[in-house]
């Protein structure tokens, strides 16, 4: 299901625009809930208008889309239980598992597979100005908290938007909505993380002021928006991961993540996240940490995050918003799929492929997370000079711990 924020919002019953480019309507949208009952969210062409194709067992988003009436940058999907209910998953003791072809996404791009603490049906019970729920992908959330969402607990995320400077399409309301994260996947043929995040409370919350974490006050917020990466180049391996590397991103790859609770059982809480990966027949473990004075890790615990914030010199907001018990918590509530590709208005990708902070010292712990260049990843440059970059996603499994690919 395609999100609700790329779809077309007009008048009901009609075809004025509720929103162009960043903008939105001020006739139609005088105050959040006027413009929310005022206001409808559309069906999609996914393929002509979105360039989002599925057929079998997989599916492929395409980055930009020349469509008939306009022209679109990524996608964000879901997947369905029914019509009116995302897919929810509890994974703790479990695995899931996917391939996945990253061989035409160059730098500055993310083909991303991730879960979410949404709620089910979108939102569409808890908030009564939501009419639309999940049948048109309203009720995002993710530990960013992110503010461009045009629709937040059935209100319009009007009060005090503002146009992004360097989005056409894009824009920033007062709120945000947030909830706990877990990326099993950030990808491009260069680069790759996976990453926890945690926030306090549980499921998915509107925010406002300082509770979102804006700004300066990234720290002061409910989530963990840096979270606790496992990056193979990031951490200390850059001939692990990429085109002719041990897990060469020039061919399709079997990705595998495991839950692996403290006592083997679905009720015991999580205590590490480990990755495997699957390519020609062959099964590959996870690379190792190569850093002088820290332990070989080739998994995510809370003590590796601990050790590597400690070496980097990151602030430890993982272990300060509840670590692995809190992502556990959200796991046994459940969590909801989602896979997007995207370009990156404020960093440039750069946090996953390149070195960040720019100003840092290649030769610093931690700064080095991928061989692109610091110049690369300028939304213009990728979407000018790779249009037709796509990610392809299929055999998505998910089960008992060592069931889901051939060992």
């Amino acid at each position: 299901m395609l999100d609700s924020n790329w779809r077309w919002t007009h008048n009901v019953g009609g075809s004025t625009n509720c929103y162009t480019g960043n903008t939105w309507d001020a006739t139609l949208c005088p105050d959040p809930t006027t413009c929310a009952s005022k206001c409808a969210l559309d069906g999609a062409d996914y393929t002509g208008t979105y360039g989002i194709q599925s057929g079998g067992n997989s599916l492929e988003l395409k980055f930009v889309t020349h469509g008939p009436y306009s022209t679109n940058i990524g996608s964000r999907v879901y997947l369905m239980q029914d019509d009116s209910h995302y897919q929810i998953f509890k994974l703790k003791n479990k695995e899931f598992t996917f391939d996945v072809d990253v061989s035409n996404l160059p730098c500055g791009l993310n083909g991303a597979l991730y879960f979410v603490e949404m709620q089910a049906d979108g939102g569409m019970a808890a908030h009564t100005g939501n009419k639309a729920g999940a049948k048109f992908g309203t009720g995002y959330c993710d530990a960013q908290c992110p503010h461009d969402m045009k629709f937040i607990n059935g209100e319009a995320n009007i009060l005090d938007w503002k146009p992004s400077p360097n989005d056409p399409n894009s824009g920033f309301g007062r709120y945000g909505t947030c909830c706990i994260e877990m990326d099993i996947w950030e990808a491009n043929v260069m680069s790759s993380a996976y990453t926890p995040h945690v926030c306090t409370g549980s499921g998915q919350t509107r925010c406002s002021g300082n509770d979102c974490g804006d700004g300066d006050n990234r720290y002061g917020g409910i989530c963990d928006k840096d979270g606790c990466d496992f990056n193979s180049f990031r951490m200390g391996n850059k001939t692990f991961y990429g085109q002719g590397q041990i897990v060469d991103t020039s061919k399709p790859v079997t990705v595998v993540t495991q839950f692996v609770t403290a006592d083997g059982t679905d009720n015991g809480q999580l205590s590490e996240i480990r990755r495997v990966w699957v390519q020609n027949g062959k099964v590959i473990q996870n690379s190792k940490a190569n850093f002088p004075g820290m332990k070989p890790y080739d998994s995510v615990s809370d003590q590796f995050c601990n050790d590597q914030k400690t070496l980097f010199g990151d602030k430890n907001s993982f272990e300060a918003k509840g670590g692995l018990k809190a992502l556990g918590g959200a796991l046994d509530r459940g969590m909801v799929l989602v896979m997007s590709l995207w370009d990156d208005h404020e960093a440039m990708m750069l946090w996953l492929d390149s070195n960040y902070p720019v100003a840092g010292s290649a030769t610093k712990p931690g700064i080095a997370r991928g061989s692109c260049a610091t110049s690369s990843g300028k939304p213009s440059d990728v979407e000018s000079q790779h249009p037709n970059a796509s990610v392809k996603f299929s055999n998505i499994k998910y089960g008992q711990i060592g069931s889901t690919f051939r060992k």
